[in-house]
């Protein structure tokens, strides 16, 4: 079973994540910052990483570049209500593999996460989400 780290400054995000992501199957752990993530990880290693962009103090690409530095075999998935282009996202060098605007269909990010998952082949950096 996969286990994602879910990071996010607003509880409910982190509360809906965490539910939809066990129903689709992962495990979940999550903080609600930048260093509460990287404590839960010196504990509790992860395969993926989902960090919402805009956090106060370190924010989201902040924090994907430490753990780009310190756990170089996890996955890491920027997620924000704003848009960041495949662009933008290269352009940060923070080591994420894609990028998920809000407001997404939990299935298909299930889908979106176990195509980062190591060992699967990286396509894209964004999430299509049908209409």
């Amino acid at each position: 079973m996969a286990r994602v780290l879910v990071v996010d400054d607003e509880a409910n995000h982190v509360r809906v994540l965490t539910i939809g992501l066990r129903i689709e199957g992962f495990e979940v752990i999550s903080a609600m910052d930048a260093e509460s993530a990287v404590a839960v990880l010196a504990k509790s290693p992860a395969d993926v990483a989902i960090i919402d962009l805009m956090m106060p103090g370190t924010n989201g690409i902040q924090l994907a570049r430490r753990l780009r530095d310190t756990h170089p075999c996890m996955r890491v998935v920027l997620t924000s209500a704003y848009h960041l282009s495949e662009r933008q996202l290269l352009r940060a060098d923070c080591g994420a593999v894609g990028f998920v605007p809000k407001q997404y269909d939990l299935s298909e990010l299930a889908r979106f996460l176990r195509s980062k998952l190591p060992g699967e082949e990286l396509l894209g950096a964004k999430m299509e989400l049908s209409a």
